[in-house]
Protein backbone atom coordinates (compact mmCIF):
# COMPACT_ATOMS: atom_id res chain seq x y z
CA UNK A 1 0.00 0.00 0.00
CA UNK A 2 1.26 3.48 -0.90
CA UNK A 3 0.17 6.74 0.73
CA UNK A 4 -0.95 9.14 -2.00
CA UNK A 5 -2.06 12.45 -0.48
CA UNK A 6 -3.91 14.36 2.19
CA UNK A 7 -7.30 15.60 1.04
CA UNK A 8 -9.21 18.41 2.68
CA UNK A 9 -12.79 19.39 1.90
CA UNK A 10 -13.55 22.98 0.93
CA UNK A 11 -16.80 24.85 0.44
CA UNK A 12 -15.67 27.07 -2.45
CA UNK A 13 -12.97 25.49 -4.58
CA UNK A 14 -12.14 28.70 -6.49
CA UNK A 15 -11.61 30.74 -3.32
CA UNK A 16 -9.62 27.91 -1.73
CA UNK A 17 -7.47 27.48 -4.84
CA UNK A 18 -6.77 31.22 -4.76
CA UNK A 19 -5.85 31.03 -1.05
CA UNK A 20 -3.44 28.11 -1.45
CA UNK A 21 -2.04 29.23 -4.79
CA UNK A 22 -1.76 33.00 -4.37
CA UNK A 23 -1.52 33.47 -0.60
CA UNK A 24 0.49 30.38 0.40
CA UNK A 25 2.36 30.12 -2.92
CA UNK A 26 1.44 26.53 -3.75
CA UNK A 27 1.59 25.32 -7.35
CA UNK A 28 -1.28 23.41 -8.91
CA UNK A 29 -0.28 19.98 -10.18
CA UNK A 30 -3.72 18.90 -11.46
CA UNK A 31 -7.09 20.63 -11.62
CA UNK A 32 -9.98 18.20 -12.02
CA UNK A 33 -12.70 20.74 -11.28
CA UNK A 34 -14.00 19.35 -7.99
CA UNK A 35 -10.49 18.20 -7.02
CA UNK A 36 -7.31 20.25 -7.19
CA UNK A 37 -3.99 18.58 -6.45
CA UNK A 38 -1.05 20.79 -5.49
CA UNK A 39 2.63 19.95 -5.79
CA UNK A 40 3.58 18.16 -2.60
CA UNK A 41 0.45 16.09 -3.19
CA UNK A 42 -2.20 17.60 -0.98
CA UNK A 43 -5.64 17.97 -2.47
CA UNK A 44 -8.62 20.23 -1.98
CA UNK A 45 -11.98 18.62 -2.75
CA UNK A 46 -15.28 20.39 -3.30
CA UNK A 47 -17.61 19.81 -0.33
CA UNK A 48 -20.81 19.54 -2.41
CA UNK A 49 -19.21 16.88 -4.61
CA UNK A 50 -18.10 14.86 -1.60
CA UNK A 51 -21.58 15.10 -0.07
CA UNK A 52 -23.08 13.73 -3.31
CA UNK A 53 -20.52 10.92 -3.47
CA UNK A 54 -20.71 9.81 0.15
CA UNK A 55 -23.99 11.21 1.41
CA UNK A 56 -22.40 12.60 4.57
CA UNK A 57 -22.17 16.02 6.18
CA UNK A 58 -18.81 17.69 6.57
CA UNK A 59 -17.91 19.09 9.98
CA UNK A 60 -15.83 22.23 10.29
CA UNK A 61 -12.94 23.14 12.58
CA UNK A 62 -12.15 19.75 14.06
CA UNK A 63 -8.64 20.85 15.17
CA UNK A 64 -7.38 17.28 14.88
CA UNK A 65 -5.44 17.65 11.63
CA UNK A 66 -3.20 20.30 10.16
CA UNK A 67 -1.39 20.99 6.93
CA UNK A 68 2.24 21.88 7.59
CA UNK A 69 4.40 24.13 5.43
CA UNK A 70 7.93 25.49 5.84
CA UNK A 71 9.55 28.68 4.64
CA UNK A 72 12.80 30.60 4.93
CA UNK A 73 10.73 33.81 5.07
CA UNK A 74 8.45 33.38 8.05
CA UNK A 75 8.01 37.07 8.86
CA UNK A 76 7.11 37.84 5.24
CA UNK A 77 4.52 35.04 5.24
CA UNK A 78 3.13 36.30 8.54
CA UNK A 79 2.66 39.84 7.22
CA UNK A 80 0.99 38.54 4.07
CA UNK A 81 -1.43 36.43 6.13
CA UNK A 82 -2.09 39.31 8.52
CA UNK A 83 -3.03 41.44 5.49
CA UNK A 84 -5.43 38.69 4.38
CA UNK A 85 -7.02 38.83 7.85
CA UNK A 86 -6.78 35.10 8.46
CA UNK A 87 -7.86 33.81 11.85
CA UNK A 88 -4.67 33.04 13.76
CA UNK A 89 -4.58 30.27 16.33
CA UNK A 90 -1.33 31.91 17.38
CA UNK A 91 1.07 34.31 15.75
CA UNK A 92 4.79 33.54 15.46
CA UNK A 93 6.13 31.74 18.52
CA UNK A 94 9.27 29.78 19.20
CA UNK A 95 9.05 26.06 19.89
CA UNK A 96 11.32 24.54 22.57
CA UNK A 97 13.69 23.25 19.83
CA UNK A 98 14.18 26.80 18.48
CA UNK A 99 11.91 26.64 15.43
CA UNK A 100 9.53 29.56 15.02
CA UNK A 101 6.03 28.70 13.78
CA UNK A 102 2.57 30.15 13.38
CA UNK A 103 -0.80 28.47 13.12
CA UNK A 104 -4.02 29.74 11.59
CA UNK A 105 -7.18 28.59 9.85
CA UNK A 106 -7.80 28.54 6.11
CA UNK A 107 -11.12 29.63 4.63
CA UNK A 108 -12.78 26.36 5.71
CA UNK A 109 -11.23 26.31 9.20
CA UNK A 110 -8.59 23.68 8.45
CA UNK A 111 -5.61 24.19 10.72
CA UNK A 112 -2.48 25.36 8.92
CA UNK A 113 1.01 25.57 10.39
CA UNK A 114 3.92 27.37 8.79
CA UNK A 115 7.33 26.93 10.34
CA UNK A 116 10.87 27.98 9.60
CA UNK A 117 12.98 25.38 7.85
CA UNK A 118 15.41 23.77 10.25
CA UNK A 119 18.22 25.21 8.13
CA UNK A 120 16.83 28.67 8.92
CA UNK A 121 16.64 27.79 12.60
CA UNK A 122 20.26 26.65 12.70
CA UNK A 123 21.43 29.73 10.77
CA UNK A 124 19.49 32.07 13.09
CA UNK A 125 20.86 30.39 16.23
CA UNK A 126 24.39 30.53 14.83
CA UNK A 127 24.03 34.24 14.00
CA UNK A 128 22.83 34.76 17.59
CA UNK A 129 26.20 33.43 18.77
CA UNK A 130 25.36 29.84 19.77
CA UNK A 131 28.10 27.26 19.23
CA UNK A 132 27.55 24.18 17.09
CA UNK A 133 27.22 22.08 20.25
CA UNK A 134 24.65 24.49 21.72
CA UNK A 135 22.67 24.50 18.47
CA UNK A 136 22.67 20.69 18.37
CA UNK A 137 21.44 20.51 21.95
CA UNK A 138 18.71 23.15 21.46
CA UNK A 139 17.45 22.00 18.05
CA UNK A 140 18.01 18.23 18.39
CA UNK A 141 19.62 18.34 14.95
CA UNK A 142 22.60 16.07 14.29
CA UNK A 143 26.10 17.56 14.27
CA UNK A 144 26.66 16.94 10.55
CA UNK A 145 23.43 18.81 9.66
CA UNK A 146 24.33 21.75 11.89
CA UNK A 147 27.93 21.91 10.63
CA UNK A 148 26.81 21.79 6.99
CA UNK A 149 24.23 24.52 7.60
CA UNK A 150 26.66 26.72 9.54
CA UNK A 151 29.31 26.32 6.83
CA UNK A 152 26.83 27.51 4.22
CA UNK A 153 26.20 30.65 6.34
CA UNK A 154 29.87 31.68 6.27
Amino acid sequence: MKFVCSLIVVEDIKQSRNFYENILGQKVKYDFGEDIVFEGDFTIHLESHLKRLLGIEVTKQSNNFELYFETDRLEEAFLKLKNEKVTFIHEILEQPWGQRVMRFYDLDFHMIEIGETMESVVARLYKMGLTIEEICKKSSMPVDFVEKTVNSCK
